[in-house]
């Protein structure tokens, strides 16, 4: 256990938003006497926030998506991409660092909560300046735990091999992971159970939400407010609870189609709909239609965000092909691109999409999120700010033969770049490149419109607005019409919406699914959606598609969009339990189909 608290306690603890973690000091500390230094019991709780990813450029986020049908990773030998095609060996298991720090970060706040110890140290001498900061530290280490138990049972809870559908362990006591020989799987309700539970008391201690409008005294503020964006708060705690209940709801976690849990995502999805509208929407503060800025770590759509890393180009770098000094790593399929409307609303194949579909210049005419979000052939990358804002820096050309064509191990192998958190004022020909902050928007806005939407739809169908005081159709409408991430209007008009809806329960919600993945690609999210809306793994094992262009020789092109890029072959619906804890621990069952991961 000093071994542990050790490592604690030898790092620095910042977030970038505030210095309000203090550097604490090396050298051997006991779980005994770690209470007399209150800097080191904050630490516990900072601690569990430093584990936390702060970019999209991880096995969490962009390349996630690259064992779904939305991306291909371009280099063959990626862990990922290899878990995506069916040879992912159990020594390159890329979620197998995921187990050890989400136990690592339940250690510590269990640490901290064991016993009350944490809540009962004396921060501060001002009794009540003393109450804000141990409540606060209470209700985050209850939310992280919560947080972090999610993570696990997100990625490792599935079908067991003896046919149970199995969580992963729940550890309320200060446990080693490494330590522990005797781990038994809890099943997988009573870890979303226990995962409501913490979160229901986490909101009891903690601020409805870190705002400095929201503290009347003056003095408060040094221990309270937007000092601590960031960190959660009550209505972090509230979005967690929508996204745990819509997993639950769906058909892969609720074969009896419980209706309950569908009304549970959609009442807590709801209560933070209505917190960014009527509270949130401060001067200078939410606004529903305003564009996703995904360079402003204080973007007032961010329900819950990471701590941002200053000045990097990590994004652009990953995206951007070698002709433009990117790397390539990973392209968007034809698959997603199919899933754009056109600009009038309506889909490709609809009737009044086709009229303005045209198949030998299929880029034209289409939703205007389609071109904040992909680099097709022959698009532009515009300098969007700054000396030249508005000249072209870069021209695609994805035709066989381009220079941004598929062949060279930084250009993508799907004739699509990806434009999604890329900052277009970047360009390293500058002198003084324009490199912006970045950082992960864990929950957003627009993920509680979508679970919103999807679990009212369930309820109540696509137009009822009686039962929520919103409808599901609203819902959806909020993010259709919302400006582009190019900062462009989105659909000003949109009776395909309304046509939709009108169709019924089963219509509008593959509506909403293909409006969730147009919303949340890249992000990491679409891994999980497919297999909680899923029930059988062949559902997973469709091969993606590229594009393959033809440039002729009067400078037209020729297309065609249904070229196999890669296979999907997934053993399971379900990713395996880190082989290395299979033969670390004794009681542990493997999930279905990685039979020799045991």
């Amino acid at each position: 256990m000093n071994k542990v608290i050790g490592f604690f306690f030898s790092i620095i603890f910042f977030f970038s938003c505030d210095d309000f973690m203090d550097p604490y000091p090396n050298g051997g500390y006991s779980t005994e006497d770690i209470w007399e230094y209150q800097n080191i019991v904050q630490g516990l709780i900072g601690q569990a926030y430093r584990f936390m990813p702060t970019n999209y450029n991880t096995n969490e986020g962009a390349y996630l998506d690259g064992a779904t049908d939305d991306a291909v990773i371009t280099s063959t030998t990626n862990a990922i991409r290899r878990l995506a095609v069916g040879a992912l060996p159990s020594s390159a298991d890329p979620f197998d660092s995921s187990w050890q720090r989400d136990y690592n970060a339940i250690y510590s706040v269990n640490l901290f909560l064991k016993d009350r110890k944490g809540y009962n140290t004396r921060f501060l001498v001002d009794e009540h300046l003393n109450s804000l900061v141990r409540n606060r530290l209470q209700g985050e280490a209850f939310a992280l735990r919560a947080w972090f138990l999610w993570d696990l049972l997100q990625k490792f809870g599935g079908r067991g091999t003896d046919g149970n559908m199995l969580g992963v362990p729940v550890l309320l006591e200060p446990v080693e992971i490494e330590a522990a020989k005797d781990l038994v799987r809890n099943s997988y309700d009573d870890c979303v159970k226990r995962i409501i539970a913490d979160c229901d008391s986490a909101y009891k201690y903690l601020p409805i939400a870190n705002r400095d409008f929201l503290v009347t005294n003056v003095i408060d503020k040094a221990y309270a407010g937007s000092r601590y964006w960031g960190r959660f708060d009550g209505i972090t705690t509230v979005a967690l609870k929508a996204i745990v209940y819509l997993t639950w709801a769906s058909p892969r976690f609720n074969p009896s189609n419980d209706v309950s849990r569908w009304d549970s995502a959609a009442v807590n999805a709801k209560k933070v709909i209505d917190f960014k509208l009527t509270v949130d929407n401060v001067t200078n503060g939410f606004n529903p239609a305003n564009a996703v800025n995904w360079f402003n770590p204080n973007f007032p759509g961010i329900v819950f965000g990471s701590r941002y890393v200053n000045a990097n180009d990590a994004m652009e770098r990953l995206f951007y092909p070698g002709g433009f000094q990117g790397n390539g790593v990973i392209g968007a399929t034809q698959d997603l691109v199919d899933a754009f409307p056109m600009k009038n609303g309506y889909p490709k194949e609809h009737p009044l999409g086709a009229e303005l579909y045209n198949p030998q210049d299929p880029y034209a005419n289409r939703d205007p999120r389609f071109y904040s979000i992909i680099f097709h052939n022959n698009a532009n990358a515009v300098r969007s700010t700054g000396t030249g804002a508005g000249q072209t820096m870069y021209t695609f050309e994805n035709w066989d033969g381009g220079k941004d064509a598929p062949g060279p191990i930084d250009n993508s192998r799907t004739n699509y770049h990806i434009k999604k958190f890329v900052f277009m004022g970047l360009n390293w020909s500058d002198n003084s490149p324009n490199r912006q902050p970045h950082s992960k928007f864990y929950i957003r806005w627009a993920h509680m419109c979508l679970a919103f939407a999807e679990a009212a739809n369930q309820v109540a169908g696509p137009t009822d607005d009686a039962r929520y005081g919103l409808s599901a159709k609203s819902a959806i409408a909020y993010l259709r019409k919302r400006k582009t991430y190019d900062g462009t209007n989105g659909f000003t008009t949109d009776p395909y919406l309304d046509e939709i809806a009108a169709a019924g329960k089963v219509a509008f919600n593959d509506f909403v699914k293909n409006e969730r993945r147009i919303e949340t690609c890249f992000e990491g999210i679409r891994f999980f959606d497919l297999r909680r809306w899923t029930t059988s793994v062949d559902e997973l094992n469709r091969p993606v598609r590229r594009a393959k262009i033809i440039k002729n020789a009067d400078n037209s092109f020729e297309y065609d969009l249904d070229v196999e890029v890669e296979k999907r072959v997934f053993p399971s619906a379900y990713l395996p339990i880190p082989y290395n804890e299979m033969l670390r621990t004794n009681n542990l069952v493997q999930n279905e189909g990685w039979d020799s991961w045991k």
